[in-house]
């Protein structure tokens, strides 16, 4: 079944359309904490978000305000969005892991007129004092798995109201979402994103997955963040696909392989783990066979597909940093071709995509169709799509200072073109540093040669010093390892140290690598909910450490040594 999405220029027509012709088809499934899993229909799906808009409508709220959501992925995050949407308003996604000064700057600059509060632990997310942050007088509403609060509850009002028969249908052009920039330094911005911006990612993508309503996703990423809101929402809603969710990260393997997804997108740090969680559990002769073209080296690549939940997937993304070039091949021995992406919440994610047998390992792919790329004379990559942001909310000034004269959005990212047109990321146009000679260092592409089955993540710094060095986390197949051969594990880094120092300019040799002890997480700040680092939260905790490992004078220095 298929839909001609040029007769839906947004999301919520195209919604209609699935809730018309397939409405007892499952649209979501979600497993919960006590062990259930609820699949909603989409007559289930219209039915509730028709009730929630309804009891929205009645709270007579200015047309167009903007109401926050704040909460782990789950089917009534949508479901709350879609009612936004639907009572004819503008919806404000919040990440449940940022701090409280953050949460307050999302409340008062997008002036929220109502808080969803969605699914919650109290533990791991910052409700407690989020819910400090907001400001006296703006209501709430719980969803179900939300912390215990006074706010009526989602499942109290939608029994009490009846469902809005004519739900708002937005024009292509008006003001669909605020999503807030995690960003790595500074204040959040508010990215304006339209209907259209919305419906035209969800038609490209479309073309370029071939998505139908027999197609299965899997949401944990952060339904806050551009990312996963286009690539789970505005597919979802637009080609009619089910939605499976996860519960935690303890569930994930489960989780997954409940799903069993036909599309895939993950991080680098996951793709990792896989790969390492799966060679420590297959025997030594399976293992052997693996790469072998023979019905018993098909059996085993099943397996392992299996195993991980990806049996089913036709395409798999990744992106945010590069690959190690044996995890890669690995995954093409298996069968999965990992196709890099790039893109941004300014132009929600729709830019360039590797193309299946064209990936070049370190690049990220050719422009979209319908997007315009150059590199600047900086060197800086610029963009021009057709989901390009409206513009920054409440900041003409930045808005302006963030496009060229002929409409280029500047992106901050420095890269190259090869011969084929695909994309190398190869740093930042602002993230540079000097070191005490006076020589400057841009920390990212040399970051970006640390890709090793043995490193999670890496911070390059050095602002002062006479030669940078690194900053190293260790990823689970190191941390284990460091318990039985902890020798080997550090004459490895050893010896990776000297390969990324073999390709770099004199004033850029790395002196030294600090292990870390402490994992970098967004729960610990060290990380932005996309898993990118936050060098300035680094640099400022391991200050204090800097000269004492310098004067160690070693090449791998693990701290707490």
């Amino acid at each position: 079944m298929t839909t001609d999405l040029t007769a839906m220029p947004t999301l919520m027509h195209s919604f209609l359309h699935w809730e018309k012709v397939q409405p007892e088809a499952i649209a979501l499934t979600e497993p919960r904490p006590d062990g259930q899993v609820i699949d909603t229909t989409w007559r289930e799906l219209g039915d509730q978000a028709r009730r929630m808009a309804a009891h929205l409508k009645s709270l007579g709220l200015p047309p167009g305000s903007n109401i926050a959501i704040l909460g782990k992925n789950s089917a009534h995050w949508l479901m709350a969005d879609l009612a936004i949407w639907m009572a004819g308003h503008v919806s404000v996604p919040l990440y449940p892991t940022i701090n409280a000064s953050t949460a307050r700057h999302v409340f008062e600059h997008s002036a929220a007129r109502l808080l969803f509060v969605g699914k919650l632990d109290g533990n791991a997310d910052s409700w407690a004092g989020i819910r400090a942050a907001l400001p006296a007088g703006v209501p709430m509403i719980a969803l179900p798995m939300s912390p215990p609060s006074e706010a009526p509850r989602w499942e109290t009002l939608t029994a009490a109201t009846a469902p809005l028969a004519q739900p708002h249908l937005p024009g292509v052009d008006d003001l669909a979402t605020i999503i807030y920039t995690s960003g790595t330094t500074g204040v959040p911005k508010g990215v304006m994103h339209s209907f259209g911006n919305m419906a035209r990612y969800a038609k490209g993508a479309g073309e370029f997955c071939g998505y139908t309503p027999q197609d299965r996703l899997l949401s944990y990423l952060p339904l806050a963040h551009a990312a996963e809101r286009a690539f789970i929402e505005a597919n979802f809603l637009a080609h009619g696909v089910h939605v499976f969710f996860n519960d935690t990260l303890a569930t994930f393997v489960a989780d997954l392989q409940r799903a069993r997804p036909t599309v895939f997108i993950s991080m680098p740090r996951l793709w990792n783990n896989f790969y390492t969680s799966v060679s420590a559990k297959l025997p030594a002769a399976a293992q052997a066979l693996l790469g072998t073209q023979s019905p018993e080296g098909a059996a085993v690549r099943r397996q392992v597909l299996e195993m991980l939940g990806l049996a089913d997937v036709r395409l798999a993304f990744t992106g945010s940093a590069p690959l190690p070039l044996e995890i890669v091949e690995w995954y093409r021995t298996l069968g999965l071709e990992l196709l890099d992406v790039y893109g941004m919440t300014e132009d929600f994610c729709y830019s360039h995509y590797s193309r299946p047998g064209t990936v070049r390992l370190g690049y990220c792919g050719q422009p979209l169709p319908g997007v315009q790329a150059r590199i600047a004379d900086s060197g800086e990559i610029q963009v021009k799509a057709p989901t390009t942001m409206l513009g920054y909310y409440k900041d003409d000034a930045l808005t302006a200072s963030a496009f060229t004269a002929d409409g280029f959005f500047k992106t901050g990212d420095k890269g190259e073109y090869d011969e084929a047109g695909r994309l190398k990321i190869t740093g930042r146009v602002k993230e540079i540093f000097k070191t005490s000679k006076g020589k400057y260092v841009s920390p990212a592409p040399i970051e970006n040669r640390f890709a090793h089955p043995l490193v999670d993540a890496v911070c390059v710094t050095g602002l002062g010093y006479p030669q940078p060095f690194v900053l190293m986390v260790p990823s689970l197949a190191a941390r284990q390892k460091l318990q039985e051969a902890r020798a080997a594990v550090v004459s490895a880094w050893e010896e990776l140290l000297d390969e990324v120092n073999a390709t770099l300019e004199d004033h850029e040799k790395l002196s030294h690598a600090v292990v870390m002890h402490e994992p970098w997480t967004t729960e610990n700040g060290f990380l932005t909910p996309t898993m990118k680092i936050r060098r300035s939260v680094i640099e400022e905790r391991y200050r204090a450490k800097v000269a004492a490992w310098a004067a160690r004078g070693i090449k791998v220095v693990i701290e707490d040594d």
